[in-house]
Formats: structure tokens, sequence, C-alpha cells
């Protein structure tokens, strides 16, 4: 008969040898072990799958926040009237505030669009700023796929995103029509008013409603399409900490305390749009849970039918002085190993993928011959994938206490045992 080196304190030499053992398939305990083994993988891709949606949706609130914020900046100086004037004196004194990095006069209309050659009439947003503020607005200025911001100036020049370019079949040189939203009066009835401009430069900034929409030109352009002499519709304000642009905003009302202006931060902007990601992420979180919580089940199923089939064996250590604190420990280890290991298999299986999304998805395009990840539905031009460690080791901690309690009602009913009547039984 095998000699096991019994030790009393928790988790020794004894409890070990035995809870491998069980572990370890033997003839006529398949069946168990494959519970087991499911059990395991349901473990593993609940982990993997709720660290790689939750790597996701992270991704996504911080490329869109970095796209939102890089093109309208972190607060808005309006003013309470029809226009903005003075805008440069005002600019100049907001930027004198601490932790403001720019202030830059805009004007910002919706317009309409369409090819002086053909084409069809298609909605966009009309952006007039300066050629330094549009250099230094380097989502667009360092994403530029063709032509120069050297040509940006005068009142005959535009910038247009890679996505309208395409739609419209506009290149550098071509020629855009831009109707101001107000009409002309004339003797034959309200017409559009609006008038040609050459594409000077195409970018492309990963933003699809930026791509597709956007146009730049010059201010005074901007001035005299939208008549709006010597005025702005905003003054777009970009800080060192976007989280603090409530704090900035106060500070900005203090400064301009004179003068008639709201000021309207990202939160305020973009809160709906921001406030659904949360909500979403949150419910995707509880969702992928339960799958945790399945396999959880699977756990307490193959250790219940593990205590039923080594009951013998049970009442056999017991009559040898193994006690019941030994017994629990042994069936915790068993549903523990389960556990554990298929959470560390799900944790690397997750972060291998998170870290490698892109080229998986482009291997799965074109295997599938599909587009999982369309721009114009999605925004994004890619599928970003971060990973919070903070929160991978969140999804460790709940992974592992789960499968813990899932273990605690067989192990004791193991240990709870009685080795005469299991005998007898027997």
């Amino acid at each position: 008969m095998r000699q096991y080196d019994y030790n009393p304190t928790m988790f020794g030499p004894f409890e070990r040898q035995i809870a491998g053992r069980y572990l370890r398939s033997r003839k006529g305990e398949r069946f168990v072990s494959i519970i087991a083994v499911f059990s395991l993988l349901g473990i593993m891709l609940g982990v993997a799958t709720l660290i790689i949606v939750m790597s996701v949706m992270n991704g996504f609130r911080q490329e869109l926040l970095g796209k939102i914020l890089g093109l309208n900046g972190d607060l808005g100086v309006y003013s309470t009237t029809t226009g903005m004037t003075g805008y440069d004196d005002l600019a100049a004194r907001i930027k004198q505030i601490k932790g403001v990095t720019s202030a830059t006069p805009v004007v910002d209309r919706p317009a309409g669009l369409k090819p002086e050659q053909g084409g069809n009439y298609s909605a966009g947003l009309v952006r007039g700023l300066s050629q330094d503020d549009l250099r230094g607005l380097k989502l667009v200025s360092g994403n530029i796929l063709d032509g120069s911001l050297d040509n940006f100036k005068g009142d005959d020049a535009v910038v247009i995103g890679v996505g309208l370019a395409n739609r419209t079949g506009l290149r550098v040189g071509s020629r855009l029509q831009v109707y101001a939203p107000d009409m002309t009066a004339t003797p034959f009835g309200a017409i559009p008013r609006g008038r040609s401009y050459t594409v000077v430069a195409v970018f492309q900034v990963g933003f699809n409603e930026a791509d597709t929409s956007f146009v730049f030109m010059p201010r005074e352009a901007a001035q005299l399409l939208f008549r709006m002499p010597n005025q702005v519709t905003q003054i777009e304000v970009k800080t060192t900490d976007p989280d603090r642009a409530t704090e900035f905003g106060r500070d900005i009302r203090k400064a301009l305390g004179d003068q008639p202006i709201r000021v309207v931060d990202w939160t305020q902007n973009n809160n709906a749009f921001f406030a659904a990601v949360e909500v979403e992420r949150n419910v995707m979180f509880l969702i992928l849970t339960l799958i945790i919580i399945v396999a959880a089940f699977n756990i307490i199923s193959s250790l219940i039918m593990l205590v039923k089939d080594k009951t013998r064996d049970i009442a056999v250590l017991r009559t040898l002085g193994a006690s019941s604190g030994s017994i629990l420990r042994i069936f915790l280890m068993c549903g523990a190993f389960v556990g554990v290991f298929g959470t560390l298999a799900g944790t690397l299986l997750g972060v291998v993928f998170c870290r490698n999304i892109e080229t998986i998805r482009h291997w799965i395009e074109s295997l599938s011959g599909t587009n999982l990840f369309n721009p114009e539905v999605y925004f994004l031009s890619r599928l970003p994938a971060v990973l919070q460690w903070g929160e991978v080791a969140q999804v460790v901690g709940l992974a592992i206490g789960i499968s813990l309690l899932a273990t605690i009602y067989p192990s004791w009913k193991a240990a709870k045992t009685d080795p005469v009547e299991a005998l007898r039984n027997e």
C-alpha cells in the first residue's frame, strides 16, 4: 500500500498528493475528468472574452475621446449674442490662464457640399481658422495624405477629408462648391448662396465623421461665406488635462467676467454619447460574467460527481486518520486547480488576443471575405483595444473568487461523509 507523507498543516503534501491523484483521470473516471476539462475551458473562455470585450470598450472610449478632443478642443467659448467679436483679445486673455495650451477662434457652421463637376449634394461642416491654427491642429496637419497646407490661405482654398474625397471623386486641384445654410433672395425667388473653392490638401484622421464631412477653409473666407465680418462662432480651448475641463471653464468665466459668454466643455457636448458607451460597457461586463458563473456551476457538478465517486476512498482515508479538514482541503484543491488554471489560461489568451487584435481581424476578414469593422458604422478606421491592468486584475480576482466559492459546498459535503455509513453502503 502506498504511503503518504501526512502533514496536518493547510494544503500539506498529503492533501496535494491525494488531490493530484484525483485530478488525473483513470479508467472508469473519464466522464468526471471530461466535465472538469469543460469547466476549465468555460472559465478560460469566459475570462478571455471578458478581458477582450472590456479592452475593446476602453479602446473605443479612448480613441473617440482623442479624436473628438483633437478636433474640437476641451472647451468651447461662445458669445451669448449672434456672433463673437473682439475674439483675438479674448483668445489672448484665455491663453494666459494656467493650464490652457491653446485658444483658437473658429468659424464653425454647417454647409452644403457639391463637386463643381457633377456629383451629388451632401451635408458637411465648414471650419474656418487661420493657417497657423490649422498647422497647430496636429490631428489634421500630421495626417495630410495629399497636397500641402502651404496653400491654405486667401479666399480660394479648402482642405477636405479622404472620405469626402473618395465619395465625390475630388482630388487636390479639384473644385468644391460650398453652400451656406441661408438663402439669397432674388427676383426669381430664394436660391442657395455659395461659391466654389480649390481643394489644396486631403487629410485622414481615422475618424469617419471628420473624414467624410469636415471642410477646413481660411477664417477670412469662412467669414465672407457665412456673412460674419470680424466675427467667429466660438473660441476652441485646449488644456493640459481634459478631465479638469469643468474647472478650467470656471477659470475662463472668471477671466472673461465682463464679457457676454457661455462656456461649454466636452463632457456637456458629448455627455449622452459617452454615457451610452459607459452603460454598454457595464452591461457587457455583467453579461459576460455570467459565462464565468455558468462555468463555476460546472465545477460544482464535477466536484459533486467526484465526491460521489470517491465516497469509499474518503471513508478509508478517514479510518486511516485523515481529519475532516484534510478531506475538505483535498477537494478544495481539486476545484481550485480548475478555477485558477482556467483563469490564468484565459488571462493569457485575452492579453495575447488584445495585443494582436488588428492582425486577427484582418486575418478573419481575408478568410471570410467580409468586413467585420465598418468605419461608417463604428466611426473609427481601426479596431482599438486598450488593456488596463487594474481591470485585468479585477477580472482575475472575480473569476478566482467565483471558482473558489463553487468548491465550498461539494468539499464540505465530502468532509461531512460518515466513514461507517459509507463503508456499510459499499
